[in-house]
């Protein structure tokens, strides 16, 4: 395996800070993920090099990643040792207020994001985006790689008619952007009249997955565990809006699926006469200990990967759903709203982006035929993208 050496967005800030950076009033918006090459937190870079750190923000599952997901929300709070003001951005408001940004000139955001369009973060930060146009307050986001890389994109894109806070911005599932590439693109897509600013890496390219980095992973969210989890997420993440369990109150989240009601045999018959490339799937029995399931025995699978560069995590999913459909289509059932602050529409269509997939996936058609009728979407979404990239094409879309 290539390995190679990467400089982070906030390790070259503050080895070279800009001229305002010791005169702003800087607000930095991370989490305990947001660490340097040597595992120590921005927060503290920034001071040592200089800055003038006046508050903190956070996002879904806080400050720390202690808290679980949908709708488990955090307060604002201090930081312990330093007395700054955490501001929650996943509690009372999910977007900073004008109160919060009147004191700052200059918002930081480093956070480490997963590569998939319902991971909240990118949403929080396009909110912010859109809060700090509006107040005249500088964004300068410090980049960090896209852990399953920048160079394959997949999924369809989001449909504006399901937009919703696990997805605000019309990307495909597996986007194929880092934070910062992100930034440029909300900012033209948004329109937004906003002074942006992105401090690229130094050594990334869009064909570097994780292991390659040489970086150490921290987890970025509770069932966030492993690389491996941010690899499946962005198809696996979809049994959140169904009632068979995606591994959570499990140690394996996102790598383990099952229910009390699946056929093992039957379904892994019907996975075979599927195209699931990169991986190989392992009956297994878990016990969740906490949310769907808890304290119930499920039958299910481990999903192992032999090749990294060959899983296609959404594609993987939506032959898995279609076969739970047609084995236990009289126990597999859509869960219902609430999700994420979406009151009215089924989750797994805000988690797909549209409703059509899932009628599709409902009827049986066959997700080779889904993903044609995607695919002049997602070329669009990769024309479009192009002026956001700051590291080069790599090998193109998927």
């Amino acid at each position: 395996m290539t390995t190679t050496t990467i400089r982070l967005g906030c390790e070259v800030l503050c080895e070279t800070p800009p001229a305002w950076f010791r005169q702003a009033r800087i607000g930095l918006l991370s989490n305990q993920a947001s660490v340097s090459g040597s595992l120590e937190h921005v927060g503290k870079l920034v001071c040592r090099a200089g800055g003038n750190l006046v508050c903190l923000f956070s996002p879904q599952h806080g400050f720390h990643a202690e808290k679980q997901a949908n709708m488990i929300e955090s307060d604002h709070a201090s930081e312990a040792g330093t007395g700054l003001r955490i501001f929650s951005l996943y509690g009372k408001v999910r977007q900073p207020t004008d109160e919060m940004l009147e004191g700052i000139d200059v918002l930081l955001v480093d956070l480490q994001d997963v590569g998939t369009r319902v991971y909240t973060y990118s949403t929080t930060m396009g909110l912010c985006l859109e809060a700090a146009a509006k107040e005249g307050v500088k964004v300068v986001v410090l980049d960090r790689p896209n852990p399953i890389g920048g160079a394959r994109t997949e999924g369809n894109v989001l449909d504006q008619t399901h937009r919703s806070f696990v997805g605000r911005y019309g990307v495909p599932m597996r986007h194929g952007l880092t934070m910062g590439e992100y930034a440029r693109f909300i900012a033209s897509e948004a329109r937004l009249d906003c002074e942006l600013e992105v401090v690229p890496m130094k050594g990334w390219s869009r064909e570097t997955l994780f292991p390659r980095t040489r970086l150490s992973w921290v987890f970025p969210s509770p069932n966030m565990p492993s690389w491996e989890t941010a690899l499946l997420y962005p198809g696996m993440v979809l049994l959140e809006g169904t009632n068979v369990s995606e591994g959570r109150g499990t140690t394996l989240p996102f790598l383990l699926f099952g229910a009390p009601f699946i056929d093992q045999k039957a379904l892994k018959r019907r996975l075979k006469q599927r195209q699931l490339p990169g991986v190989a799937l392992r009956p297994v029995t878990f016990e969740p200990v906490f949310d769907k399931w808890k304290g119930r025995v499920c039958q299910g699978f481990q999903i192992h990967i032999l090749d990294s560069d060959q899983v296609k995590p959404y594609n993987l999913a939506l032959e898995l759903i279609q076969a739970l459909l047609e084995v236990h289509g009289d126990a597999f059932k859509w869960l219902p709203p609430p999700y994420e602050y979406e009151w009215e529409k089924l989750p797994i269509d805000i988690l797909l982006g549209n409703s059509w997939l899932r009628e599709q996936l409902e009827a049986g058609v066959a997700v080779e035929r889904m993903e044609i009728a995607w695919m002049p979407g997602l070329e669009s979404y990769s024309e479009a993208r192009a002026a956001a990239l700051l590291y080069g094409e790599g090998r193109g879309s998927e």
